[in-house]
């Protein structure tokens, strides 16, 4: 562009001359003076400074964001002292100093997703003030091909080299003199070994990312110059075993996703200052060999082939596990079939277990001592029969979950002695519920849910319920009951005493029920209830004013829905749910009224339709008016009217034609 102006500025200065020579002339020449002005005028504004609008671009302060344009290279009017460049997802094909605009002093350079393949040898070496490079996402394995280093990188504290196509050696060249990079991406290229000068010339890494490339090797030595490295991503890869892990200072390191069979850590004494270690979705058989003194808090081990807990593998040579800090442990998604107690022995700030989707036939804490500060509890889906907990054991436990499991029969008390249990699943089982005075009896075969004082939310569906005795939750404060799927449950008129100021979600969802004998109304807090797919043909009745929000009736055998109880729900009702019923038209004319006119919301509107003996289908109730039903309601007198005049006709027929018979048979006599 400059050259373009350059050009038109000498043209208009050599006609500008000619023009000076010319003013002795006659009035001829004049009036051609005249007819030039307006060229002098455009010349002139052609000469003048450019712009700094840049139109495409988005200027703020110091930072340009000129994003998705199609630039083959940075605007030339870029404002001085620009700190901020966004050229991502451009046509930038060679980076220079042209192509930069000949800035230098950029604090961030953001050139992701472009088309890459050429770095002018030595363009980052006056970028004195450049701490943040981003060239992920273009073809930087061209350029690597060359063996031509791009530093000095003498400030830049992060790089993204990210999906260029490097492989083993190639980010060498981009590494080799960075003394200030501290955070340094390589996801998702085609890595496959990491040597021992692999980052020598980066030694204030702090955080280094290598997820989904194809490492196989990582030489000895590798990360031991990195004294100040804390965060090692080395996930989706092919690893498959780290024998003597020794990096003291590393506080994060995720090996998930790799070929891992086995991890064990150095026989050291010194203390490693790891606190999250990620390995999930691998091939171990066996328990981590995790360093003796160690700050570890979080650890997953979710998606292996465990088959035990034993880090060694033999019974004989068992090795204790030192996790004294450890809050989070996932072990779920595998094949352990038993943890013993002594297992936690040395696990005392636990707070999260996670052992589901595992195939545990038996699980108990007994011991007072073991898992005082655990929280949550996951033993779903595993092959449980048998679950045992001490007097005073698990003290602090607020979540259990216990879903898909066989449980038939426990200690009809056991959650009573979890004093601060707040959310306790049980779906997926096959568990009976005690009657409120069967607690007092000998051992039953049910469990009680009453005066548990803190429980909160419980799910009961699929249990193959029969009963609901009286009182069955009394003295506990339920907010959400499940009782979902349990095909013929025949609930008391008492079942839900005692949860008339607590319960606000009760979920009764397809249990076959052709009517509830439950005063529902008697429930103050109740704001959800879910009664669908079941047998229903009339309404709950709600002697008192409703406090219900949400009614979910779909998929039952309504026909009429009664109009009192339809005004008792209106005060509060928000959402409706009616598809799938057979309902009359004419008969639910309150009703209509109510979901036309009323702020209820009825998100199935569409399928909730009614039947008048006008239309052959069935027709939606938002097209349904009074005067349809008053039509048909003529139409039915009418009918019926005329019917009984001609029964009316009939009769007097016959009359006249008896009283007639009987007049001749009386003359006949007369005569004989």
């Amino acid at each position: 562009m400059d050259l373009v102006l350059g050009s038109l500025g000498l043209d208009c200065g050599t006609r500008c001359c000619s023009l000076d020579s010319t003013e002795a002339k006659s009035k001829d020449t004049m009036a051609a003076f005249q007819l030039l002005f307006p060229l002098l005028a455009s010349c002139v504004a052609a000469s003048s400074p450019p712009s700094r609008h840049l139109p495409p671009c988005q200027v703020v302060q110091m930072d340009v964001f000129c994003s998705n344009l199609s630039l083959r290279s940075a605007p030339v009017n870029l404002p001085r002292g620009v700190q901020m460049l966004d050229l991502s997802r451009n046509q930038v094909q060679n980076l220079t100093r042209e192509t930069l605009a000949y800035h230098t002093g950029f604090h961030h350079l953001n050139l992701h997703s472009n088309k890459i393949h050429f770095i002018q040898p030595g363009l980052f070496k006056d970028m004195t003030d450049l701490k943040v490079l981003d060239l992920s996402r273009n073809h930087l394995n061209v350029f690597s091909l060359s063996k031509i280093n791009i530093g000095p990188l003498t400030a830049v504290e992060s790089l993204d080299l990210s999906s260029n196509g490097l492989y083993t050696g190639m980010s060498d060249y981009f590494l080799a003199d960075s003394p200030s990079l501290a955070n340094l991406s390589l996801n998702s290229n085609s890595i496959t070994k990491i040597a021992q000068n692999t980052f020598s010339g980066a030694l204030s890494l702090t955080k280094i990312s290598l997820h989904n490339n194809v490492i196989l090797e990582i030489e000895d030595g590798a990360f031991d110059s990195l004294d100040r490295l804390t965060e090692l991503d080395l996930s989706k890869n092919s690893i498959t075993c780290i024998t003597d892990f020794n990096l003291c200072n590393l506080k994060v390191l995720n090996l998930s996703k790799n070929s891992m069979e086995l991890f064990q850590s150095t026989r050291s004494t010194d203390l490693y200052k790891l606190l999250r270690l990620d390995l999930s979705e691998n091939k171990m058989l066996y328990f981590p060999l995790l360093p003796r003194k160690n700050m570890l808090e979080y650890l997953d081990v979710s998606r292996n082939q465990l088959q035990s807990i034993n880090v060694t593998g033999n019974p004989e040579k068992n090795t204790n596990v030192f996790l004294n800090d450890l809050r989070y442990l996932d072990m779920s998604y595998n094949q352990l079939k038993s943890i013993p107690e002594s297992f936690f022995y040395c696990m005392g700030s636990l707070e999260v277990l996670n052992v589901s989707n595992n195939c545990i036939g038996s699980f108990s804490i007994t011991d007072e001592r073991l898992l005082q500060t655990v929280k949550i509890i996951n033993l779903s889906y595993n092959s449980l029969q048998s679950l045992t907990f001490g007097e005073n054991a698990l003290q602090s436990l607020e979540k259990l979950f216990l879903q898909g499991n066989d449980l038939t029969t426990l200690d009809h008390q056991i959650f009573q002695r979890l004093p601060s249990i707040k959310h306790l699943q049980l779906q997926q089982n096959n568990l009976e519920i005690c009657a409120l005075d069967q607690n007092h009896r000998g051992p039953p075969d049910c469990v009680s849910f009453s005066s548990i004082p803190n429980l909160q939310f419980l799910y009961l569906s699929e249990n193959n319920l029969r009963t609901l005795p009286a009182n069955a939750f009394a003295n506990t404060p339920l907010k959400l009951l499940d009782l979902s799927l349990n095909p013929g449950l025949d609930m008391d008129k008492d079942s839900l005493s005692g949860l008339e100021y607590s319960l606000v979600h009760l979920l009764l969802r397809e249990n076959n029920i052709s009517s509830l004998n439950t005063d529902l109304s008697s429930l103050r807090s109740l704001k959800d209830v879910d009664l669908s797919t079941n047998h229903l043909t009339i309404l709950p009745m709600w002697i008192k004013e409703s406090s219900i929000e949400s009614l979910n009736l779909q998929n039952n055998n309504l026909v009429t829905l009664e109009y009192s109880t339809m005004l008792a729900l209106e005060h509060s009702l928000k959402t409706l749910y009616m598809g799938s019923n057979p309902l009359s038209c004419c008969s639910n004319l309150g009703f209509l009224h109510m979901v036309q006119h009323s702020a209820v919301v009825v998100p199935d509107i569409e399928t909730v339709t009614c039947v008048h003996e006008e239309y052959s289908e069935p027709v939606n109730i938002e097209k349904v008016t009074q005067e349809m039903c008053h039509r048909s309601g003529i139409h039915n007198y009418i009918i019926v009217v005329v019917v009984i005049a001609l029964l009316v006709m009939i009769l007097l027929g016959l009359l006249v034609r008896c009283c007639h018979t009987r007049k001749r048979k009386h003359n006949r006599s007369f005569s004989a």
